[in-house]
């Protein structure tokens, strides 16, 4: 059975599932104080089995892409789960979005999961076990999300919410939300949005978010890696140390969100296939672009790109991702995205 496990603090409240590990709602004052759920979700939580839309999930054991379904770790050959054509997506069918995690903490405002994934799930070596640390702050909501094994093995591990700044209710597209991403170069795809390998600077392309640019505002540009992603579904390499790696603004609401990480890539995915499926956490059914995703992790199909920052993870070692979603209110663009 599925659980419910509701957290809050001053203005913000959440509420997150025990499959997956799954933020499902994030309640966020807007420039008038008024409280609206920023993320997308299902109504029926039984919806949450099977249905691969992975929302506000934590993904993994290797959240996004690798090539082939397959990799190779100390000369040996693992094959993995392939659920995406030739590829595995967040780990194949029945990856950690789709497993019961337990509940080892709970406060009034976090709440704890853990799972242990055994060695050999979908193909991975490894026992891996996973905690996931949901937290309400003065400012928004902090995740922690930590991994150890007992084998060599590969994780990259992310919560994979899709946000709408307007509110999940609204109706409203994320086209008109503004976007600004730490990043001069993003890793390309090729076919099945596997990486090629190569960097490319965004320099007088889509891809250019430097400063801060309407989400829709050339999401429909003539350019071959829009085509491939039929929008954007491509990874960003962020620039410089530890920091606020993404800002989005929504202006019609006020709301601002900084997304912190110190991961060294972010999955920039403008919700090109939400159309359809079952209805919402708000009852009504999704269209194309209702929501986005800012998905901090490691880059795709780095277990096969050497040139890639590494995600080995090997006993004794502890694996750790810090996320912060810090939620703010401006007027305008010049109040969101100061400096």
């Amino acid at each position: 059975m599925i659980e419910t496990i509701a957290i809050a603090r001053g203005p913000y409240r959440a509420e997150l599932i025990t499959l997956g590990a799954a933020l499902r709602v994030l309640q966020v004052p807007d420039r008038n104080g008024a409280r609206a759920n920023v993320v997308l979700g299902f109504a029926n939580l039984e919806d949450y089995r099977g249905t691969p839309r992975f929302y506000g999930a934590v993904t993994g054991r290797y959240a996004n892409r690798i090539g082939g379904a397959l990799f190779t770790l100390d000369g040996v050959e693992h094959r993995i789960a392939a659920n995406d054509g030739a590829n595995s997506l967040h780990s194949g069918p029945m990856g950690l979005d789709q497993q019961h995690w337990d509940v080892v903490a709970l406060t009034e405002d976090a709440v704890t999961f853990r799972h242990v994934s055994p060695a050999g799930h979908n193909g991975f070596p490894g026992s891996l076990t996973v905690e996931a640390r949901y937290k309400l702050e003065d400012d928004g909501l902090a995740i922690l999300l930590t991994a150890t094994t007992d084998a060599p093995t590969v994780v990259n591990l992310t919560n994979h919410a899709y946000f709408n700044l307007g509110g999940e209710a609204s109706g409203t597209t994320i086209l008109d939300h503004v976007l600004r991403i730490s990043s001069s170069r993003t890793t390309p795809v090729g076919p099945g949005l596997i990486p090629t390998g190569a960097f490319a600077d965004v320099s007088g392309t889509p891809f250019d978010f430097r400063v801060p640019r309407r989400v829709g505002e050339r999401i429909d540009a003539d350019d071959a890696q829009l085509r491939l992603g039929h929008g954007y579904d491509h990874n960003f390499v962020i620039d410089g140390a530890p920091r606020c790696v993404a800002t989005l603004f929504d202006p019609g609401s006020g709301r601002v969100l900084d997304l912190h990480s110190g991961e060294p890539g972010l999955q920039f995915y403008s919700g090109n296939h939400l159309a359809g499926g079952p209805p919402g956490t708000s009852g009504r059914v999704y269209a194309a672009r209702d929501g986005l995703c800012l998905e901090p992790q490691k880059f795709p199909d780095s277990p096969n790109r050497p040139g890639f920052p590494s995600a080995r993870l090997d006993p004794g070692q502890v694996y750790r991702h810090d996320i912060a979603f810090r939620f703010r209110t401006a007027a305008g663009l010049e109040e969101a995205f100061p400096g």
